[in-house]
């Protein structure tokens, strides 16, 4: 019992000596918070640097490095909005990502698109292998074979590997064309010379991206219809007429393009003609070569009734 009233049985002047409060023990562990804190320090477990029983609860604990004053919350709002170490990078990595691509598609649409998918591989490389056995030398498979190859490459994808070839083409060939077309009064007009090759030159002069077509059709096409016909027009070959046909289209075509009085009416008959002049040489080369073009004349070819009807507008 502690206190500083007088002993009893002894004289009431003799005073008592007050007993102070224990000093909190450094670095002491225990159960926590002693009787009489606040209910925060009460439940805690592990090592306990609190104030001991009667100490004021603002008392600084010592023992911890770095350990301040603790202020007294209740121990329920103190946990409540605890968040545990890295749960929210957790909760992050945990949802899903959004699937892109083919994955976003149903099954139904995923099955419609791999077999799109093959098909366009498998097209690529029968294209491939036509065009390669189409410049292979002569072997089994092109002897036996050689209608379907050729039906499949010519005339669009035939190659052309004259440039690189050791004396590579040293002449520019112009086409040039006209047509008889029928007039709305029922007259007949012959324009006159339609120079389409200049007409691709001033497209791809300047164009950094030229189209295929403005570089290759008109030109693969008389190439093509030089290399099946002799010099008096006569097609050599099946592919003769085949060529004729390819190169008439074009033209047709490119008049009701191009040409106003092509376009108000409609072609009957057109004739093309090329012109021929040769590269000169540079000026330290001893090789001279003739400056005058050379002019080849077809005949009239008769447009087809679908082509006349603008079948290839």
């Amino acid at each position: 019992m502690t206190g500083t009233g007088p002993r009893a049985g002894g004289p009431a002047s003799e005073p008592r000596t007050s007993v102070s409060p224990p000093e909190p023990r450094a670095g002491a562990t225990g159960p926590g918070a002693r009787a009489g804190l606040p209910a925060s320090d009460a439940g805690g477990t592990g090592t306990g640097t609190g104030p001991r029983a009667g100490g004021p609860a603002s008392e600084p604990r010592t023992g911890i490095a770095g350990t301040g004053p603790r202020t007294a919350v209740p121990a329920l709002a103190s946990r409540a909005g605890a968040v545990a170490p890295g749960a929210e990078l957790r909760s992050a990595q945990a949802a899903p990502r959004p699937r892109t691509g083919v994955a976003a598609l149903s099954p139904g649409y995923q099955v419609v698109a791999a077999l799109a998918l093959a098909v366009i591989a498998v097209a690529a490389c029968v294209h491939l292998l036509m065009v390669f056995l189409s410049l292979a030398p002569s072997n089994t498979v092109t002897k036996q074979h050689g209608k379907a190859i050729e039906e499949w490459v010519y005339p669009e994808f035939e190659q052309n590997w004259k440039l690189f070839a050791p004396n590579p083409l040293q002449q520019n060939i112009a086409v040039q064309v006209r047509a008889e077309v029928r007039t709305r009064d029922g007259g007949l007009l012959t324009t006159g010379w339609t120079d389409l090759s200049a007409q691709d030159g001033v497209a791809i002069d300047g164009n950094p991206a030229p189209s295929h077509t403005q570089q290759n059709e008109l030109r693969r096409a008389w190439d093509f219809f030089s290399a099946t016909h002799g010099a008096d027009n006569r097609a050599i070959g099946l592919r003769g007429s085949l060529s004729e046909q390819y190169l008439r289209r074009i033209v047709v075509m490119r008049l009701y393009r191009s040409d106003p009085a092509s376009r108000d009416g409609v072609i009957q008959r057109v004739q093309i003609r090329s012109t021929t002049t040769n590269v000169q040489p540079p000026p330290w080369s001893r090789e001279r070569v003739s400056g005058k073009p050379a002019y080849r004349l077809l005949p009239w070819w008769s447009v087809t009734s679908d082509e006349a009807a603008g079948g290839v507008r």
